[in-house]
């Protein structure tokens, strides 16, 4: 078996990128799992500002193979995701072996994320596997890999400042909106969308103060959501918009419409029934291929908001933070008047530096645990060739017994005493196994050792193969005309 992964994140590419990039994102396991078949098991984490394909391949690979493979699953993501093949192949970086361990558990202890020590991915690479696992894609090995993931991110978040901070994208863009809010306890708040980041946007602003907590989904969960966060569903957008404070947009269902259908997303879709143009309605994620709130609705609500205003000063403005990778609300949006908006490339820009003992303690932590990691890994590989030695000796034992109490049976034949008894067979298989067993144990050290250095030098070229090919990607990136300022 041997660990491949495919990476596409903020550090590596524009939002806009990653976000064509991972518009197929929820087939793309599935698709690989099916149609390659060296390939065991893939695990997907797609979030706000990440793309990653893990994948556990059972074949040798070599550099050349590993450049074929990546190219194969590219070919896969660009069908899903609309984009080119040639495109989708130098987004991504690239790893294996040991590589791939240590980018996941940092990954998922939040040292590789837009805002250094979220906690959030924790969960989200916890989903991910969950997700494996209904689709049936995931394999043992991919399995151990993200809950040993897990436990080092719970192992950073307990041992370190790193989890003490409460550091969240989420945190972030509410200490930006802050300061254009009243205060807390009387900020009106709007999310869009019942997912994960609703749930801690929710948790995040009653840390706040903020009890005014509205939500609406165009996917009709707002009820539940509401029910079991205690906030207080809306069904007019509009109406919700015309009263609002600060708007959390988090549904992503614009990728979520978009994805596989990238033909459709030029298409304009008029508005459903009751609905202003630019918001989503009830008609499903086939008409659902817009932004789920553009500039000409938010002007609207903000007429709404001055009529009842009245003689009173204009209505204050409306902060909105767009969460989603794909864009809940079009940019658009910035440029009416009275209207602030945050999207996650304003959060990147913003994202705090975080203090170097902080990081180096947690990196230290996340180190540890991916070299015993792959300690197990490769004694398992080794292990493979320990049992087949171990299979052998048994087969040896077994005939050597037989030939031994044949002999013996024919000595006391000859000399007319009674065949050997049950007795005296233990008696002999117990010497026959001791003698084999203690031949056995230096090839046992010796075919170890043999088996876990082969694997760590095919390791080591798949290594070079994967920075080579990594190299040539940022080399096509970097002469892409389309990413030159």
């Amino acid at each position: 078996m041997v660990l491949l992964s495919l990476t596409a994140s903020h550090r590596e590419l524009d939002l806009d990128a990653l976000e064509r990039l991972s518009t197929g994102s929820s087939s793309v396991g599935r698709v690989v799992v099916g149609s390659c078949g060296p390939v065991a098991g893939a695990v997907i984490i797609s979030t706000c500002n990440r793309f990653e394909l893990y994948l556990d391949v059972d074949a040798p690979l070599s550099g050349d193979s590993v450049r074929h493979a990546t190219r194969h699953v590219a070919e896969l993501v660009a069908h899903a995701s609309g984009v080119t093949g040639d495109v989708a192949a130098r987004s991504f970086t690239v790893r294996t072996g040991p590589e791939v361990t240590e980018h996941l558990f940092a990954v998922a202890s939040g040292l590789d994320a837009m805002v250094v020590g979220e906690r959030e991915i924790a969960g989200q690479v916890k989903r991910s596997l969950a997700v494996a696992r209904e689709q049936e894609t995931t394999s043992k090995t991919l399995e151990l890999l993200f809950q040993t993931a897990s436990r080092t991110s719970k192992r950073v978040g307990t041992d370190t400042e790193l989890g003490a901070a409460g550091r969240s994208v989420v945190a972030l863009a509410l200490d930006l909106a802050e300061r254009e809010l009243p205060p807390w306890d009387g900020t009106r708040a709007v999310l869009i969308g019942t997912g994960s980041y609703a749930g801690a946007s929710v948790a995040a602003l009653r840390a706040r103060g903020c009890d005014d907590i509205r939500v609406y989904s165009q996917s009709g969960r707002a009820e539940a959501f509401a029910e079991s966060h205690g906030v207080q569903p809306v069904e007019s957008l509009v109406e919700a918009l015309a009263d609002a404070d600060l708007v959390v947009s988090c549904s992503g269902a614009r990728g979520r419409a978009l994805a596989g259908r990238p033909e459709l997303a030029d298409l304009v879709v008029e508005p459903a029934e009751n609905h202003l143009p630019g918001l989503v309605g009830e008609r499903g994620p086939e008409a659902s291929l817009g932004h789920v709130l553009d500039a000409a609705a938010l002007v609207r609500a903000r007429e709404r908001a001055a009529d009842r205003a009245g003689d009173e000063p204009e209505p204050r403005p409306l902060v909105i933070l767009d969460l989603a990778l794909h864009r809940d609300v079009d940019p658009g949006v910035a440029d009416v008047e009275g209207v602030l908006l945050f999207d996650l490339a304003t959060l990147k820009a913003h994202a705090p530096a975080v203090a170097h003992d902080v990081v180096a303690q947690a990196q230290r932590i996340v180190d540890a645990a991916a070299r015993r990691f792959e300690e197990t890994r490769l004694g398992r590989e080794a292990d493979a060739a320990v049992i087949a030695l171990l299979d052998e000796a048994e087969v040896r034992v077994a005939a050597e017994i037989a030939d031994s109490v044949d002999r013996l049976t024919a000595e006391l034949a000859a000399r007319g005493e009674p065949a050997p008894d049950e007795a005296d067979v233990d008696v002999i298989a117990r010497q026959v196994r001791k003698r084999v067993h203690a031949e056995l144990h230096d090839k046992i050290v010796e075919v170890r050792a043999k088996a876990t250095a082969e694997a760590r030098a095919a390791e080591a070229a798949l290594v070079q193969g994967a920075e080579a090919l990594t190299l040539e990607a940022s080399a096509q990136r970097d002469a892409d005309p389309s990413r030159r300022r």
